[in-house]
């Protein structure tokens, strides 16, 4: 009896696979095991019918489970800055590391050669005054630890009071606890119950659709005007909640989430004196932005950002292996190193040897092909091209620098938001469809604000650019004309 129903069971799921294509299998597994990251798993259906599934890559391209091939135009998760062609390299360093040293932890006074190496190097590109560096798994660790080392410096300087943070509006720092409670998304937070962190919003950056909330501040605002306004709205902040109770401001050089948001001339060295006049400290978070992704090793030093801390992940390792660090300037350092004092934080896979071999061959490589050049490079052609897309009657506004872009995204010609039937019509389907059917993966959402956003690998030579705002062009034009 057993053995005819398994025998039954397995002819009849031979026959129902035998019609799926690759992908169709892998996503009908995928449906009853995999629990995807952000997303509703349960709307995939029973046979996983809106799976993507992404089986190899080459170059600036990705092909699906079925062979068909993609513009990688996200660079995977903003981390794939070196393609998909690099793996014989990559696969040489690691398998030298792990010939040598599979493990071997950062812990209770042991480290290994590769993340000592790392440490080092990463010294030597780090904005100024960052030489320590503490690694991690991935970017939400990265800024968990730099969280704890602020709070740890305050307390070791004779200030425990400084127990909040201060982040920006529609910021997001990544969804761990400590991490989420840095990130300004209540859809993200409320499910998980009070933060762990008191933390302060002031607004980002964003100067479209600015007018409405202030008025005597229209969109066109010159750069000196509106970096005091912000610095004035952050100090008011700060006074508001008491100076001796801010740990740390957290910030991203360019704000991912609500649109590749870029801040106006001033804004960094003013974040850097407040900081020095009211005593917190200043991280950058640099999960996207560093490595490259604006033409820099680190973003910030684009606009004259001088962090007490960096958090970095993705780019570091090009996304050939998984890492997160945190760096940390010389006057943590040397507060937080004091003879005696212990920084009570770490992870089993910091530093793990095999992603420091990977990160360190990724440096090597970006350096040697030059891959920040090849970025500056191309990136006054690349927001020629995103520029001439704000004539399109759907896009309100484009912003960026560098390898990353965002249009943001309008629903009628004065400015205005979306029906709900122009959402599910053209943000939900048409918009994310007709990109994938024309060959480029990209980031289509409806979170912050509604937005397309490129972040492509930074090997991109001309062509291809110019094909990613060939089609960004042909599928909003499209979409215009439904509104």
């Amino acid at each position: 009896m057993t053995t005819s129903t398994s025998t039954s069971t397995s002819t009849s799921t031979s026959t129902s696979t035998s019609t799926r294509t690759r992908t169709g299998d892998l996503s009908a597994t995928a449906a009853r095991h995999l629990l995807l990251n952000m997303t509703p798993n349960g709307s995939l259906g029973p046979e996983g019918e809106n799976l993507f599934v992404v089986q190899r890559g080459e170059g600036p391209y990705v092909d699906d489970a079925d062979g068909r091939r993609y513009i990688d135009g996200l660079s995977g998760l903003y981390c794939c800055q070196l393609g998909y062609s690099y793996a014989p390299e990559f696969a040489e360093a690691a398998d030298k590391q792990l010939r040598e040293l599979c493990f071997s932890p950062l812990w209770s006074s042991s480290a290994h050669p590769t993340a000592i190496e790392l440490a080092e190097r990463l010294s030597r590109i780090a904005p100024v005054d960052v030489e320590a560096t503490f690694f991690s798994g991935g970017g939400a660790e990265a800024v968990e630890t730099a969280w704890k080392i602020a709070r740890r410096y305050h307390a070791l300087r004779g200030e425990p009071g400084r127990v909040k943070a201060i982040s920006r509006r529609g910021a997001y720092h990544g969804l761990t606890i400590g991490a989420l409670s840095l990130t300004d998304d209540s859809g993200l937070r409320d499910p998980y119950g009070p933060g762990a962190i008191e933390t302060r919003f002031v607004s980002n950056t964003n100067r479209f659709g600015l007018a409405p909330e202030y008025p005597e501040y229209p969109e066109y605002i010159d750069d000196e005007t509106y970096t005091s306004r912000l610095l004035a709205e952050l100090e008011a902040a700060v006074l508001d909640e008491g100076p001796e109770t801010i740990a740390m401001l957290i910030a991203e050089p360019v704000q991912n989430r609500g649109g590749c948001i870029t801040p106006p001339d001033g804004y960094w060295p003013g974040l850097r004196a407040l900081a020095d006049r009211y005593g917190f400290l200043l991280v950058a978070d640099e999960v996207i932005t560093a490595f490259g992704r604006l033409g820099e090793w680190f973003g910030g030093d684009r606009y004259g950002a001088r962090p007490d801390i960096v958090t970095v992940a993705k780019g570091i390792t090009a996304g050939y292996a998984p890492m997160g660090a945190t760096l940390v300037s010389n006057r943590v350092v040397e507060v937080i190193n004091r003879p005696g004092a212990v920084l009570n934080h770490g992870y089993t896979f910091a530093g793990h040897p095999l992603s420091a071999a990977i990160a360190l061959r990724s440096l090597e490589i970006m350096e040697r092909d030059r891959i920040l050049e090849n970025v500056r490079g191309h990136q006054d052609h690349l927001a020629q091209r995103m520029a001439s897309l704000a004539d399109l009657p759907i896009v309100g506004d484009v912003r960026g620098a560098g390898f990353f872009y965002a249009c943001e995204l309008v629903g009628d010609l004065d400015g205005g938001g979306f029906s709900d039937t122009a959402r599910a019509d053209l943000i939900a389907d048409l918009i994310p469809r007709r990109l994938r059917e024309a060959g480029l993966l990209a980031r289509v959402y409806n979170r912050a604000a509604p937005l397309v956003q490129i972040a492509p690998p930074l090997i991109s030579d001309r062509h291809l650019l110019d094909r990613i705002a060939d089609i960004l062009a042909a599928t909003l034009d499209e979409a215009s004309t439904r509104l």
